[in-house]
């Protein structure tokens, strides 16, 4: 009797929840059949509407709606250009790891340069595979910190952490991470695998596991565990994941031997010596990680400019350095590039590269395509960029590389020219070109030297960081798999 009572009063109250959420409701207004047809005679009522549909029920209506105006004056021309640029042009194929790539790509022109080499890669595969270990390690010790702060299993944070334990996106921090920690080597002594250019299997098997043991971590954290064996467990579950990583991407050498001819047909041999050995010798004196800084334009009204930001949980090395962003107005990250592409060093982004990207011409641009002329509306820039951060319809999604600037007789710029990581089959050999109008809505984030940022804006890293929520969009380079697909 007491079951049925309990069982009758668990419907009660559904049945009230399911009224309430109604009652909610009920000041809308339901579409009537008769609006419905009127959107159709409307529609119908345009000759236009109807040739839209006969061609976007046929074609990618991204494709439908490329402005050939725009694309038949796309000329990849520039008039101050790095030195030389990067070969061969990279492929990170089905996996995320434009940071990586985008990084090494910036690394390799100076090293290439002193070394006389044509073509040349550094590994990316290498730090893929140290950053999946380390990024474990480290979400698991977020695990560990948000239980003994009392998050609760249902809750924003822990929700965020276990949805996607694991990806292939990173940031510029994060990569100076790994390379103090683990150096660099040439590609062709650490090639890539299967799952490092298609990671997706290789990540589920990873955040089961990840998960799982989040359980266990949590479950020790509320029997009251010591330190000491938490951090026990830490290191036994990461030697699984360790074991997981190394099967699937192979185990980088400890030590290795670079051999080489240069432009000129003569032999050169680097080592035997470690990854470490070979960027603090022959890398870091041409390219310091230490020196790049992380410049970002977040225009959102509660986030001012001229300050110090960070995200909670978001990194990959337990004691490595801290994942910053300098908040800056567009005209000074657009600026630096000029100035760094001026003096001859490249620059890493991050954008969002899919709005406004009309793919054929490697275009980025506003223009590139007429979304009203197909629609009749405006389509991904009718919120201006604080409002699309806010609303969910922008945040930064790809890494690549600036190579060049194209200006005016002024000195203003125009248009950039970008190294990306999708191969050179595409596009004008594998580069495209981006507008200075795109560059202000989607581009986030550039790292440049500290030698071409002005002292006020150095000066903000001196700050104490402003902590954004782990979901905040700042964060989400960090986050997807941005594939060639």
């Amino acid at each position: 009797m007491l079951v049925k009572s309990l069982f009758t009063s668990i419907v009660r109250c559904r049945t009230y929840n399911l009224l309430q959420i109604t009652s909610r409701t009920m000041s809308a207004v339901p579409l009537s059949l008769e609006t419905l047809k009127k959107f159709q005679n409307d529609f119908y009522g345009d000759p236009k509407n109807e040739l839209a549909q006969n061609v976007c029920t046929r074609f990618d209506p991204f494709e439908v709606a490329i402005s050939r105006k725009k694309a038949d004056c796309t000329l990849h021309n520039y008039n101050i250009k790095v030195e030389s640029e990067g070969k061969p042009v990279t492929n990170q194929e089905h996996s995320g790891r434009c940071w990586l790539f985008a990084a090494l790509n910036v690394m390799r022109l100076p090293f290439m340069k002193k070394y006389a080499i044509e073509e040349f890669e550094f590994s990316q595969s290498y730090l893929f595979f140290w950053d999946k270990i380390e990024r474990s390690h480290y979400w698991l010790n977020n695990i560990v910190i948000t239980a003994k702060e009392g998050e609760q299993l249902d809750g924003r944070l822990l929700n965020f952490l276990l949805k996607d334990p694991i990806n292939d996106g990173g940031q510029w921090d994060m990569i100076v991470n790994l390379v103090n920690k683990y150096g660099v080597m040439p590609k062709k002594c650490f090639p890539e695998s299967f799952s490092s250019k298609r990671s997706l299997h290789m990540n589920a098997l990873i955040k089961t596991k990840l998960r799982e043991y989040a359980k266990q971590l949590r479950d020790k954290v509320a029997a009251k565990a010591s330190y000491e064996e938490i951090q026990a467990t830490i290191n036994k579950q990461i030697a699984v994941i360790y074991n997981i990583v190394a099967t699937c991407l192979g185990t980088p050498p400890e030590k290795f031997t670079f051999e080489f001819y240069n432009k000129e047909k003569a032999y050169n041999s680097f080592g035997p010596l470690t990854p470490k050995e070979f960027y603090e010798t022959h890398v870091r004196p041409l390219y310091d990680v230490n020196e790049k800084v992380c410049l970002v334009n977040d225009p959102r009204d509660s986030n001012p400019f001229g300050q110090l930001y960070t995200l909670q949980c978001l990194g990959n090395v337990v004691g490595g350095r801290l994942t910053a962003y300098n908040n800056q107005p567009i005209e000074v990250l657009m600026k630096a590039v000029q100035d760094s592409i001026k003096a001859g060093e490249a620059v890493w982004f991050g954008c969002e590269v899919s709005k406004r990207f009309e793919r054929k011409n490697g275009l980025e641009d506003l223009d590139a395509h007429d979304y009203r002329l197909v629609f009749n509306t405006e389509v991904q820039i009718g919120l201006e960029k604080k409002d699309r951060l806010l609303y969910g319809d922008s945040c930064m999604t790809h890494a690549m590389v600036f190579t060049a600037v194209g200006t005016d007789e002024q000195g203003n710029p125009l248009k950039f020219r970008v190294e990306n990581s999708y191969g050179d089959k595409e596009y004008d050999k594998g580069y495209l070109l981006l507008t200075e109008p795109w560059f202000r809505e989607f581009v986030f984030e550039v790292v440049i030297d500290k030698k071409y940022v002005p002292s006020e804006v150095l000066d903000v890293f001196k700050q104490e960081a402003i902590v954004l929520p782990a979901w905040d969009p700042m964060g989400t380079l960090a986050c997807p798999v941005c594939s060639k697909e």
